[in-house]
């Protein structure tokens, strides 16, 4: 079963990831470092993440996996810094008018 899912942390940010196998234990390969950053020593003693499958197929190509991410990663905004953790595709701020 090839999945979507999503991550949320403690903090309310998240991170969309694929995974090709369905594999039940596997949370994505979201950048440690910058995750630790929002994090205490002590937060991090006691820490839950939540895993939610967002899209899966048992058919659906490896590309088509992938054109899905992309499109939920940009529809949550997991890649806004301020929301999620997704670096790429790179976050671009849509300017309001007016402002």
């Amino acid at each position: 079963m090839k999945v979507i899912y999503k991550i949320t942390y403690p903090n309310g940010k998240v991170y969309v990831g694929k995974d090709l196998t369905g594999t039940l234990n596997y949370f994505g390969s979201a950048d440690s470092k910058l995750i630790e950053r929002d994090f205490t020593a002590e937060q991090m003693r006691d820490f839950t993440v939540r895993k939610q499958i967002l899209w899966e197929s048992e058919t659906a190509a490896d590309k088509e996996v992938n054109l899905k991410e992309v499109e939920l990663i940009k529809e949550l905004q997991s890649n806004n810094p301020s929301i999620g953790y997704n670096q790429w595709p790179k976050f671009k701020a849509v300017a309001q008018a007016g402002l």
